[in-house]
């Protein structure tokens, strides 16, 4: 039940800004759930969360799937190679950087009181966002992750014009495709604790739908104080940790 209302509460806040992780996983490590188990059961039930927000939005016409075929796919096989270098190359070099990204982005969305209010001319074309940041983003998630719905949501807003509310609802199109292929991993070589997926993947279900759907009704006023928040206690969570592996 606990963690049921967890998933739900995360899904939430997985949706609007990315992050939903900074909840579940540390909720299922004081559990006494082995890292490995917590982290693919995780990305079973984030997975999906994203996928029912990802529907809304596609239902309700923000997103153009056929338009963003191109997208996914390079999404899809930079999350692959990611994942696949993450063998080879340990993701503790990011520790230390990733969260001054996150406060740099938390002050951006912060002071910049306009932002994604709404559409603006694209700074590149689809076709060299697809081909050039689509991949680089879905390799981040697939060899680190934490952040990859704000950034891909803040790469929407600067670079392809989008509204906010329009970025964040591509982001999470991205973001499923990036977190499939992750679990598409988790399912066959990792191991997942199905009966806790499953209760969370209800929770994700309720709270993904509750905030797509704010975030059509209310958009910026909504978005941009969730966004700051969730940046500054991913990048506060992400320090502390970098830090204690550093110095205790």
């Amino acid at each position: 039940m606990l963690l049921f209302l967890v998933a739900t509460l995360a899904g939430w806040v997985d949706t609007i800004a990315g992050g939903g992780g900074l909840i579940t996983i540390p909720t299922m490590l004081i559990l006494g759930i082995p890292p490995s188990v917590a982290l693919a059961t995780n990305k079973l039930q984030g997975s999906s969360g994203t996928l029912v927000a990802s529907l809304y939005f596609i239902r309700k016409g923000i997103v153009n799937l056929n338009n963003s075929k191109l997208l996914l796919f390079t999404t899809f096989i930079g999350s692959v190679l990611g994942g696949r270098m993450l063998l080879f190359i340990n993701s503790e070099v990011l520790r230390g950087v990733i969260p001054i990204l996150l406060i740099l982005m938390g002050l951006y969305f912060l002071f910049s009181q306009n932002i994604g209010i709404v559409d603006r001319k694209p700074r590149i074309s689809y076709i060299s966002f697809s081909v050039f940041v689509a991949p680089i983003l879905g390799f981040y998630d697939g060899f680190f992750g934490p952040g990859t719905g704000t950034f891909m949501t803040l790469a929407f807003v600067s670079l392809c014009g989008y509204n906010l509310s329009k970025s964040t609802a591509n982001a999470k199109i991205l973001n499923f495709t990036s977190n499939f292929s992750a679990l598409i991993y988790f399912v066959f070589f990792g191991e997942i604790y199905w009966k806790i997926g499953i209760f969370m993947i209800a929770g994700q279900i309720i709270g993904s739908s509750i905030a797509a759907k704010m975030i059509l009704e209310k958009g910026t006023a909504l978005i941009r104080p969730v966004v700051v928040s969730v940046c500054f206690l991913m990048s506060a969570k992400l320090l502390f940790e970098f830090l204690k592996s550093q110095f205790f």
